[in-house]
């Protein structure tokens, strides 16, 4: 039977050494929920944050089918298997409805930002251009905007994101070209989104975004967490000082 997990001490140990702060947000209770196929003994876990769901322990098709449910269905997710059975298993459950992608990890080290180095990129800000923190009106300029919404909406309300949120916004002329925002967030950092407005990608305006936040959670000591979606977003994590640790697999459930 799948159950909601509320006590995360019975599934940590099956997430032990799985650097990725969306689980963490789940296990130390900040964002996300837990299932696992027992309520006292549990042997497969799933941790569930936004889009994002992610497979531990031993194979279970009935947690795999979590989001065939009408509680956690939803039109996209994206589904990470700890081990090749797990992945198996949930392109066996979803069929057509999953294509496989890659995404891109990188290292966690705090120490690899250059503040000099980020601060030379937030120099060469075009004139006219603004970069801001994330206020109540920005937050719901960018829940109201498709290209935008991510960078919000895992925070149902103003209060919410502003008690756990951290973000910033490129503006020309009072309107959002850009932004880094956490998509989530845990116990000493944030995982970062970065987005632009499909018409103004490809100059720079996510650097100057991703820069400044970087600068904000160094002087919060908040780790910015990087797991890059593309190949051009992990250019984008190298330039900003990341380092890369090592591409997955993910399932595209849609």
């Amino acid at each position: 039977m799948i159950c909601k997990i509320s006590n995360p001490s019975l599934v940590s140990p099956l997430f032990q050494d799985w650097d990725e702060t969306m689980i963490w947000s789940c296990l130390d209770g900040t964002m996300g929920e837990l299932y696992g196929d027992d309520f006292k003994n549990p042997k497969s876990a799933a941790a569930v944050l936004g889009d994002f769901t992610f497979f531990a322990g031993v194979p279970c098709a009935e947690l795999g089918a979590l989001h065939h449910s009408s509680l956690l269905q939803k039109n996209y997710r994206i589904l990470v298997p700890r081990t090749s059975e797990w992945e198996n298993l949930l392109l066996k459950l979803y069929g057509n409805r999953a294509r496989r992608i890659r995404r891109y990890a990188t290292v966690k080290d705090s120490g690899s930002f250059s503040p000099e180095g980020l601060t030379k990129i937030l120099s060469g800000l075009p004139e006219g251009f603004s970069l801001k923190r994330m206020d109540e009106a920005l937050y719901n300029q960018c829940g109201s905007m498709d290209w935008s919404r991510d960078l919000v909406s895992q925070y149902e309300t103003w209060e919410k994101y502003r008690i756990l949120g951290l973000g910033v916004v490129l503006t020309k002329d009072g309107e959002i070209l850009s932004g880094a925002s956490s998509y989530s967030a845990y116990r000493g950092g944030i995982e970062i989104e970065i987005d632009t407005r499909p018409e103004y990608r490809r100059r720079g305006f996510a650097s100057f975004c991703g820069a400044r936040l970087i600068l904000e959670c160094i002087k919060r000591n908040l780790y910015p967490s990087w797991d890059a979606h593309t190949e051009a977003s992990l250019s984008l994590a190298l330039k900003l000082g990341y380092r890369f640790s090592h591409a997955y697999t993910a399932l595209e459930i849609s």
